[in-house]
């Protein structure tokens, strides 16, 4: 991750030329530092660990049937750089993502910021550490709770719902628009929670596991186990699992 962010990510922060940004779908780009980056982090992960499948963000949208193989015995999953709307503009945050899943369910994550270089990972049973600290999920302490929820991939009337029925009993902070971030912020008692519409696996499959591994809660609304290889919507994300238990009661009326 080091690796792919000084030799593909950082040149071109704040540096790239109007046909090096292409887009993707509305609100949605990518950049030449983007697939630089995956090719540097596939290359390196097939030597690392050649059984398993790669998957990169890149990659399937390319060829979306890469998706398919999500599930495999082992698969590897990249974000080359997430939140890539922040870094073509030219600002923090942004980051890089890879988790190793097992059979479509998350064993390994990490979240590398390249501003920083803070390094947040995760294995499955052995708990969740910054650089080579463990830490422990930490409430923000402020009443009422502090929550980030994402509105972009909401349909209007979900979106309508989760302002009226939601948003009033929290104290609402703007999304970074980049997961690498939000999930840390989870874990350091920044945010108390955060909801997600959107829940792909190169987006999602690390931070959860980051989140549950430091004694937070990070789960389906109806509180089932995120799975890499399921194509659903709703995922919520706390600092501690009474948080995660009461907003997930307020979700079921909506």
């Amino acid at each position: 991750m080091r690796d792919a962010s000084a030799r593909a990510i950082m040149p071109h922060y704040q540096a790239l030329n109007a046909d090096q940004i292409d887009a993707k779908a509305a609100d949605d780009v990518v950049t030449v530092a983007d697939t630089e980056s995956e090719a540097i982090l596939a290359e390196s992960l097939a030597r690392l660990l050649p059984e398993a499948t790669i998957v990169g963000e890149e990659a399937a949208h390319a060829d979306p049937s890469l998706m398919q193989r999500l599930g495999d015995a082992l698969c590897w999953i990249i974000d080359p750089i997430d939140g890539t709307n922040n870094y073509a503009a030219g600002k923090p945050p942004f980051g890089i993502l890879i988790a190793l899943a097992e059979r479509g369910e998350t064993v390994a994550g990490w979240l590398y910021d390249p501003l920083t270089q803070r390094l947040c990972h995760a294995h499955r049973g052995q708990g969740a550490f910054i650089g080579e600290e463990r830490v422990t999920a930490r409430i923000s302490g402020q009443t009422p709770p502090v929550a980030a929820i994402s509105l972009v991939f909401a349909d209007p009337a979900r979106r309508e719902a989760l302002k009226t029925q939601i948003a009033p009993h929290y104290t609402m902070v703007d999304i970074p628009r980049c997961a690498a971030e939000q999930y840390p912020r989870i874990v350091l008692g920044q945010n108390d929670l955060s909801i997600f519409e959107r829940t792909l696996s190169w987006d999602h499959a690390a931070g959860v596991l980051f989140v549950n591994e430091a004694g937070g809660k990070a789960a389906r609304i109806d509180g089932s186990p995120y799975r890499v290889d399921e194509d659903r919507k709703g995922l919520i994300a706390a600092a501690s699992p009474a948080l995660w238990d009461e907003l997930a009661a307020r979700m079921q009326s909506l």
